[in-house]
């Protein structure tokens, strides 16, 4: 008798089991991955956002560096060209292996990323951190923005120009 009573055991036992419920984690499902449109909108975004740092920095270097148009015009009549050095702060290095071809790159660079600049129409020579800038530029206000562009470079510290407003862009009003 005994072997009877063994066999319903288990049988009521898996009832119970079965009819118990059993709580189970929540799986949250995993985070979709952006896009590739949603990642070129974020580089976007944030190459917008650089861009705006970058030209209220210059725009703060052209009064501390002096290269507002009228200091420019100042300079153009008394001499014919604008020579800008940059000061050196406290504890900035000073010296150093300068590469010539790295400054000459980096600042065309800049050029082409300025959609009122042409790196074609200015000619950059760097030497010993003296940087030469040679051309035309289609206003007095771009003479500025191309002296502050390079001697906002890391390892120029004088900056030469030589550019000249193109009298064929002054003449259409541009001056």
């Amino acid at each position: 008798m005994k072997t009877t009573y063994l066999l319903p055991l288990p049988l009521i036992a898996l009832f119970f089991v079965g009819c118990s419920k059993k709580t189970e984690p929540e799986v949250t499902p995993p985070a979709s991955k952006p896009t590739i449109s949603d990642r070129a909108e974020n580089a976007y975004e944030k190459t917008k956002e650089a861009a705006v740092e970058t030209k209220d920095a210059i725009a703060d270097k052209l009064v501390e560096w002096k290269l507002t148009p009228s200091d420019i015009k100042d300079d153009l009549q008394k001499s014919g060209r604008v020579v800008r050095d940059k000061t050196v702060a406290a504890g900035e290095k000073v010296g150093g292996v300068i590469d010539n071809a790295r400054l000459v790159t980096v600042i065309n660079g800049k050029y082409v990323a300025d959609k009122d600049l042409s790196a074609l129409k200015i000619n950059v020579d760097a030497s010993e951190g003296v940087v030469t800038l040679k051309g035309t530029v289609a206003s007095v206000d771009l003479i500025g923005r191309a002296v502050a562009l390079a001697l906002n470079t890391e390892g120029v510290i004088q900056v030469v120009s030589l550019l000249t407003v193109d009298a064929g862009e002054t003449s259409a009003g541009k001056m």
